[in-house]
């Protein structure tokens, strides 16, 4: 009933969106961007796209939405789109962009694409999500890898730790850190940032054929596996390496207690970079980024993407220099250089880019060639949203010690089965 009633939801939006009724003003000259990047090192990153586009001669209109999962800000995108008022263009993940798209809502940007070579540029894996039925309806931004361990090197010299390379090795690496009383795992409470650990944990016990047919295929059968009741073990011993007050804590807050020396380490995608580089730490002097063990050759990503939505031909000036200006090959390395991510477009030189981003991009473009880049269920790249978040709510009773191992497996068979 839940999905009946906001297919019925949006249905009644796009009306609002075809008719124009209630919509805002948008001049030639300007854009309102909702977006949820409001972090200290999401708002720099941000402002190498505003000003790249008011130097184009667009200004900008903002509309953040905190929330580093973006479920807020998608709450208030169907209540401005349900009043006839959407914004020029949304920050987007993964089916959200495709269930967007299937309603009508989303401006075709074939034309802007054709021009510039987008096909030629932009990764298969991300245009799966950028297009619908074979038109552009989305700008990519960057791209996220999601299997990343951030790590105080300070502590880690002081413990004589060295990088770990197997889940034997980081759990060594992590009871070395909390006997000398640190926190080992520095870690928020939310939802998605517990389905962020399972989703590097899942790689690491089952590899690419687990991950597959229990996120991409919803099989069963892998769903309910052996291999995946391990990696709930593998969650419940992460568990007891977080501190007591990680509930609800918001994920740049966790990178903080890594790059103030209370933590050993954050399992985080490559957004926290940019904390640290915001924080002034340099990678390799100061701070280490690595693939979460026994998930090295393999990637987990997101990609941010911004939707232009359907507002008429008063606003398609800006949303054209808007979508042209993301996919500069300038802007996609300016804004990945502070954002922590890497660019969406694939002839991007790494000459700008720090140790942490060269490693990312080089990895990214082997994974992609080998066919080991997959698309994160925790951040909506793997299933579409309603079996997500049933995923969520399953990883997250667990992580809590509402269920043990077993019988987590057995609700995540159920949850995955009634959320098709």
């Amino acid at each position: 009933m839940k999905r009946t009633l906001s297919k019925l939801a949006c249905g009644v939006a796009v009306c609002a969106i075809m008719t124009g009724a209630g919509v805002a003003s948008a001049a030639d000259s300007s854009v309102e961007v909702l977006h949820w990047w409001t972090s200290g090192g999401e708002a720099s990153a941000l402002n190498v796209l505003k000003e790249d586009l008011e130097s184009n001669g667009v200004s900008w209109k903002d509309m953040p939405v905190a929330g580093g999962g973006g479920e807020q800000a998608m709450t208030v995108l169907r209540a401005r789109v349900t009043a006839g008022n959407a914004p020029t263009a949304v920050q987007m993940l993964g089916f959200d962009i495709q269930d967007w798209a299937a309603e009508g809502a989303l401006a075709d940007l074939n034309s802007v694409a054709a021009k510039e070579g987008w096909d030629d540029v932009v990764p298969a894996a991300l245009q799966r999500f950028a297009k619908h039925d074979g038109k552009w309806i989305s700008a990519p931004v960057n791209v996220h890898s999601t299997n990343w361990v951030w790590a105080n090197k300070k502590i880690f010299d002081e413990l004589g730790i060295a990088q770990p390379a197997s889940w034997d090795e980081l759990v060594a690496a992590l009871d070395k850190i909390k006997a000398a009383g640190y926190t080992a795992v520095a870690h928020g409470g939310q939802a998605w940032q517990d389905a962020t650990i399972f989703d590097a944990v899942v790689m690491s016990v089952g590899g690419p054929d687990l991950y597959k047919k229990a996120f991409v295929d919803l099989d069963p059968a892998a769903l309910g596996s052996d291999q995946m009741k391990e990696a709930f073990d593998r969650m419940a011993t992460l568990r007891s390496y977080v501190d007591d007050n990680f509930s609800g804590r918001d994920w740049n807050l966790a990178s903080a207690m890594v790059i103030e020396g209370k933590a050993g380490v954050q399992f985080m995608g490559d957004w926290a970079k940019g904390e640290f580089l915001k924080a002034n730490l340099k990678p390799g002097e100061d701070f280490l980024c690595f693939r979460f063990p026994d998930t090295q050759g393999t990637v987990t990503f997101n990609s941010d993407q911004f939707a232009m939505f359907s507002i008429g031909e008063e606003g398609r000036d800006a949303q054209v220099k808007l979508a042209s200006s993301i996919m500069a090959p300038s802007f996609q390395s300016a804004f990945n250089v502070v954002k922590g991510s890497v660019p969406a477009r694939t002839d991007v030189s790494d000459e700008a880019f720090d140790a942490c981003g060269k490693k990312g991009m080089k990895e990214l473009a082997e994974a992609n060639a080998s066919g080991k880049l997959f698309g994160s269920m925790a951040h909506g790249h793997a299933s579409p949203a309603a079996v997500k978040n049933s995923i969520y709510d399953v990883v997250t009773a667990h992580f809590n010690g509402e269920f043990d191992s077993a019988e987590a497996v057995e609700e995540l068979v159920s949850a995955v089965e009634g959320a098709q």
